[in-house]
């Protein structure tokens, strides 16, 4: 779920089903607040469009899930998201190379859409960080359709492999 779209592990480890929109024209996923965990920022609170590992992902977890994706990590009232870090740290040990840590899949998302000349601003977006100008908070943002045009790009070029992003 991490790899393609940019959420930080508390936000994904959290995620409830109804949270993930698979029949929409543009699947996406939709952080927000639940009663497992709360959200870091105000700018937190977002959608985000599903592609390439990201909606595999979200497809495999809803298929025979009804509450909470990843009910190891989540249910009512709680989120070990400590725990969810721990264990993908072990996974990714074996597996990346020394140094890659579970927030640098979160670095390397910018840098992939860095890489495919995505907007700053929509950078920003669907990482859910915070405004560095006013006018940067005007208005909605950017929609549906043009969100997922741009990042549908960092599944189609060299910086989708996974070697690319764990390293």
């Amino acid at each position: 779920m991490l790899l393609d779209a940019g959420m930080r592990l508390s936000e994904a480890a959290g995620l409830h089903v109804t949270d993930i929109h698979l029949e929409h024209e543009f699947p996406y996923v939709e952080i927000r607040p639940n009663t497992a965990r709360r959200l870091k920022t105000s700018n937190s609170k977002r959608i985000i469009p599903l592609v390439g590992n990201s909606l595999w992902a979200a497809q495999q977890v809803t298929a025979n899930q009804d509450d909470y994706c990843f009910p190891r990590y989540a249910k009512d009232g709680y989120c070990n998201g400590n725990s969810a870090s721990a264990a993908l740290g072990k996974w990714m040990k074996s597996y990346c190379e020394a140094g890659a840590t579970v927030h640098g899949i979160r670095h390397a998302f910018r840098d992939r859409l860095r890489a495919v000349e995505v907007p700053v601003d929509l950078i920003d977006q669907l990482g859910g960080c915070s405004v560095k100008s006013v006018g940067m908070s005007y208005g909605d943002g950017y929609d549906m359709r043009t969100a997922h045009h741009h990042i549908s790009h960092i599944c189609s070029d060299k910086t989708s492999h996974i070697e690319t992003v764990l390293r």
